[in-house]
């Protein structure tokens, strides 16, 4: 497959994940209260299946892992909205088990991987685990996401979910920053709406004490 091609996946992929939190965030506004908007959960799920096609076309370990902490919490929301029992039987197979193939088949190389990770001259190794705990951390807000949605029987958008994703977000700034890294910069551009949902949460809050 040609390398414009393998780009033009990635980039879509990451179209898609751009989308999810502009449109969550406009609907909140709108609306002055935190949703968690059927179509946040179509456009995660589409931007990590397109995801893990570019991880596994490039045979990167990273990507193809990275993305599989929230990808099955995005088919629970989808499951608590009752969408995706809508979706056709192949399709669903398709959607569930393509990142566990792209898995099994990078792993292959995943020692090279993590030896080029681990050995970066660039990069000493103390600011390598600096930028993983930032990106578990980030990854971990669709974690508690899902526990907290489960107990309360829907898909809600917590608190919790928008403190962790700032901080997990300022945490790969700041990576970001000490490695010259302004893809990654950029790539954190959703801060803005975390902390815009958090002034919403909390303004939903202190109406409902009102009342």
């Amino acid at each position: 497959m040609s390398n414009v091609l393998v780009l033009a996946i990635g980039f879509l992929a990451q179209a898609f994940f751009a989308a999810r939190v502009l449109v969550q965030w406009f609907m909140s506004e709108r609306s002055k209260r935190v949703l968690s908007p059927t179509i946040f959960w179509v456009l995660s799920l589409a931007g990590a299946f397109l995801f893990c096609i570019y991880g596994w076309l490039c045979d990167d370990f990273a990507i193809v892992f990275g993305q599989l902490i929230g990808y099955y919490v995005y088919i629970w929301n989808l499951k608590a909205k009752n969408v995706w029992n809508r979706l056709h039987v192949v399709f669903r197979y398709v959607l569930m088990f393509t990142p566990i193939v792209a898995l099994g088949i990078v792993l292959g190389n995943a020692n090279e991987y993590f030896d080029k990770f681990f050995h970066n001259e660039n990069v000493p190794l103390w600011l390598v685990f600096y930028g993983v705990l930032g990106q578990i951390l980030f990854a971990f807000r669709f974690i508690y996401q899902w526990y907290y949605s489960q107990k309360k029987g829907e898909s809600l958008f917590p608190k919790g979910f928008w403190i962790i994703s700032i901080v997990g977000s300022l945490s790969i700034i700041s990576y970001a920053f000490m490695v010259s890294n302004l893809v990654l910069i950029i790539s954190q551009f959703g801060i803005v709406s975390y902390i815009r949902n958090l002034i919403i949460s909390f303004n939903e809050d202190k109406e409902k004490r009102i009342k």
